[in-house]
């Protein structure tokens, strides 16, 4: 507020208007939703008593975001995909020649592909 003198007395002055508020949003950002979307998001915030701008500030600040996978859990996922490609292909074989002939190769490549899983489960995210 303003304050005027006259003489010995103090006045106060009232600015019209509303006050300013101390964090000004000024940013825009837009974004494309579907409407079954739109409409979880409006549920979501009606649910909590927020209007869905405040609900998506807040949810946007608490949410946690995974990264893509690394090179290296790549390089894992397209390894046990090879694996299962060569099973498959001793399955075939097996089909053809019998199974007796394969069962050592089959044991193996399963030892492999459960060595593998162990890997990627143990890695932590």
């Amino acid at each position: 507020m303003k304050t005027a003198t006259t003489g010995s007395e103090i006045k106060k002055k009232r600015v019209p208007g509303r006050p300013k508020k101390t964090i000004s949003r000024s940013d825009l950002l837009m974004i494309r939703l579907t409407p079954m979307e739109k409409q979880l998001i409006g549920q979501r915030a009606k649910n909590a008593g927020l209007k869905p701008s405040e609900w998506f500030r807040r949810a946007a600040k608490n949410a946690r975001v995974f990264p893509r996978f690394t090179p290296e859990e790549s390089g894992w996922f397209r390894m046990l995909s090879g694996m299962a490609n060569n099973l498959n292909q001793l399955t075939h074989l097996a089909h053809v020649e019998g199974l007796p002939t394969l069962a050592l190769k089959c044991q193996a490549l399963i030892m492999q592909i459960e060595e593998l899983l162990t890997k990627i489960n143990s890695h932590d995210r």
